[in-house]
């Protein structure tokens, strides 16, 4: 009974007891700081794992060596080297106290910061999360595919557009089919033909079966081959070789996805089996040009290439006219070129509908048809309950499309049901989850609105760490910072973009940036490079008009009155109703920045009455919408309409895709009422 108490005390004396808190209390740290930050630099999964139990084994040797020896002023000497008299243990064990308290402290913050910061984040993203790693164990999951790009063996490499749209067919028919989830082609274009590590692949994309293929094309005939694995196993579930002559391939995708389907015991209805095995078209040149304007607008951005898939599809429905498959693809991209005011003589309003007429009348069950046709009431009528309607009912026939449920998320968003979208962006993040495009406009374009910035921070984060190199995610991650007030982070985030990067996104972060700390040299120059860099024979889209207008204002500020005129008055010459360029509700943003342009003119009257349209114009579009009031309050303050333009600003910064404080902060277009009081005050309210 003697030796026990003595042996505690000794414990103590050697301050072990001590050793094991501190050891426990900053192991248990650095595995939660080492569990968050090393995913961030792509680190491997084993290495946090690595790093817990590395810190299990040097548990005992820890207690071990504080037993053993004690630190003096002399250094580490064993304990019965050094005099009662000589032991400076008392003040070690206050040094540990301290230490044990500055960890604990810093234990706390970073709870507090994993609870109220990151949590958020990693909540944004877990629905799609839970369901991608659950992937293969779940019994629905066991019908789930994703078709890896398709190995081109042909020796002419031209053909490669060949392969791709065949792979893409086969894609598309399996998507029809309700009972399968089918993975979008955006999330698997990353991996190569025939992947080393399936299992990793599969986990994800959130599949259980993988399709690889093989597509040979030699003269007029082709030679195909697939096989279905099964990601948990490595299993080759079922192969198959086709060789087919170019004027019978038609139907080649319609019988490899009927397999599939059958391999996967998943039952058609009688509507599905008509869709998988229906034959696009009989003409092979009419087919031949489809795929060629399929892989384009896949394989490529920029307007200029979308321009060149327009013509393979329109080269396409000239070959065959009753090619609804065609006339579906040209109309869904006719609408989005409208949309941003790209070449308005080609993709005029009747163009996008008379080609989506052609779709739905000669394919009334193809869902792509009902794809144009939303997209031409959405993107060119702005009807969005009609555009709504329309893409159900393409919903119907293509289930398992990412886009679809984007598209209806858009929608349901421009109504003003924002909580609606929600779901619609989850399923199709659910269907793509690789998708950078994607994961950045949810954040940026859905989340960043609702200003549930944490939430947006860990879409665009997601984005990033699927592709590094994505400069539109990190501009608009940038931009999320930018509405937070955290300038010098949204500089350090655009800091990592190419200087040559011009995408519309980018270009649009800088310019933000360049205009919140004043720097309007850069912005001029920056706005010169943009316009250096467009093509000759095409009109000014409407991005490119708002950073004119953007560019004209930092002139003016710099009192380089001359540049500052010329630019708007190309803007408005460019924009105004003429027989070419019409500015209606149906152009992108387009009549606001007419009214900007008139007021940088000093055309007060005509400011504000372009300004007071494009608002009723908006008025029923719950995104585009707030941006026309936003534009007429800066206008009004500009012309000294100051009671007008602060009244308007409580509400705009509480409706979605509104205002934030750190907009009035540091956006020089609010300077004409910043000394207002009543402006102050909205700027010291607290961030949304």
């Amino acid at each position: 009974m003697h030796n026990q108490p003595s042996f505690f005390a000794e414990l103590k004396r050697r301050n072990v007891v001590r050793m094991a808190g501190l050891y426990l209390v900053g192991a248990w740290l650095l595995t939660q700081v080492a569990s968050t930050v090393l995913p961030m630099f792509g680190a491997p999964d084993w290495l946090p794992r690595t790093i817990v139990i590395l810190l299990a084994i040097g548990f005992i040797p820890a207690l071990i060596f504080s037993w053993i020896f004690e630190l003096t002023p002399q250094g580490l000497k064993r304990d019965e080297e050094v005099a009662p008299e000589q032991s400076i243990a008392p003040q070690t064990a206050r040094r540990m106290d301290r230490m044990i308290i500055v960890v604990l402290a810093l234990a706390l913050g970073y709870f507090a910061f994993d609870k109220f910061v990151l949590g958020p984040r990693r909540e944004a993203v877990q629905p799609q999360g839970n369901a991608l790693s659950n992937a293969a164990d779940s019994p629905e999951n066991s019908k789930s595919i994703a078709v890896l790009p398709f190995e081109n063996l042909s020796s002419d490499k031209e053909n490669a557009y060949f392969v791709d749209g065949i792979q893409d067919e086969i894609l598309t028919r399996l998507s029809k089919i309700a009972a399968l989830k089918v993975i979008s082609r955006t999330s698997t274009q990353k991996y190569k033909s025939a992947p080393d590590n399936l299992r990793e692949v599969g986990k994800q994309l959130g599949v259980a079966n993988l399709l690889e293929g093989s597509v040979q094309k030699i003269g007029n005939a082709a030679h195909i081959n697939v096989q279905l694995i099964r990601v948990a196993t490595d299993e080759h579930l079922w192969a198959e070789s086709y060789n087919r002559k170019l004027d019978d391939i038609f139907g080649v995708e319609g019988e490899v996805a009927t397999a599939i389907a059958d391999q996967l015991k998943a039952t058609l209805t009688g509507a599905e089996e008509k869709a998988v095995t229906a034959r696009p078209t009989d003409n092979a040149a009419a087919y031949d040009a489809f795929l060629r304007g399929l892989s384009i607008e896949h394989n490529s951005y920029g307007y200029d290439t979308y321009q060149k898939a327009e013509r393979s599809y329109v080269k396409a429905v000239e070959l065959d006219p009753k090619f609804a498959l065609a006339w579906a693809r040209l109309s869904i991209l006719r609408s989005f070129l409208y949309f941003n005011s790209i070449d308005p003589k080609t993709n005029s309003a009747e163009a996008v509908k008379a080609a989506a007429d052609h779709a739905i009348l000669l394919a009334p069950e193809l869902g792509e048809a009902h794809v144009a046709e939303g997209s031409y009431r959405y993107r060119v009528q702005r009807d969005f309950e009609a555009a709504l309607a329309s893409y159900k009912k393409a919903q119907e026939f293509l289930p398992n499309s990412a886009l679809v449920n984007e598209y209806i998320g858009y929608v349901v968003r421009r109504l003003g049901r924002w909580e609606e979208a929600e779901p619609y962006f989850r399923k199709a993040i659910e269907l793509d989850p690789l998708d950078v495009r994607l994961l950045s406009s949810v954040g940026n374009e859905y989340y960043l609105y609702l200003r549930r910035f944490q939430e947006a921070y860990a879409f665009l984060d997601r984005a990033i760490q699927v592709a590094p190199d994505a400069d539109n995610a990190r501009a608009n991650k940038a931009a999320v910072f930018l509405s937070e007030g955290r300038v010098p982070e949204a500089d350090q985030e655009l800091a990592k973009i190419p200087l040559d990067a011009f995408d519309d996104f980018v270009v649009y972060g800088r310019l933000n940036l360049f205009l919140y700390e004043r720097r309007y040299s850069e912005a001029t120059d920056f706005v010169r490079l943009r316009l250096e860099i467009l093509p000759r024979d095409q009109p000014v889209d409407s991005w490119v008009k708002f950073f004119m207008v953007q560019a004209g204002f930092c002139h003016e500020w710099l009192d380089q009155k001359e540049e500052a005129r010329q630019l708007f008055e190309r803007v408005v010459h460019e924009t105004k109703p003429t027989p070419d360029t019409i500015v209606k509700p149906e152009a992108n943003g387009l009549p606001s920045t007419l009214a900007l342009a008139y007021a940088g003119l000093g055309e007060k009257e005509k400011a504000l009455q372009q300004a007071s349209q494009a608002v009723k114009d908006y008025e029923t579009d719950a995104v585009n919408g707030p941006g026309a009031e936003i534009v007429l309050a800066q206008i009004q303050a500009r012309f000294g309409r100051t009671d007008a333009a602060i009244a308007a600003l409580p509400h705009l910064l509480q409706i979605p895709a509104g205002l934030t404080v750190a907009n009035l902060k540091y956006d020089p277009m609010w300077d004409p009422i910043r000394k207002d009081s009543r402006f102050q005050k909205l700027c010291e309210d607290k961030p949304q």
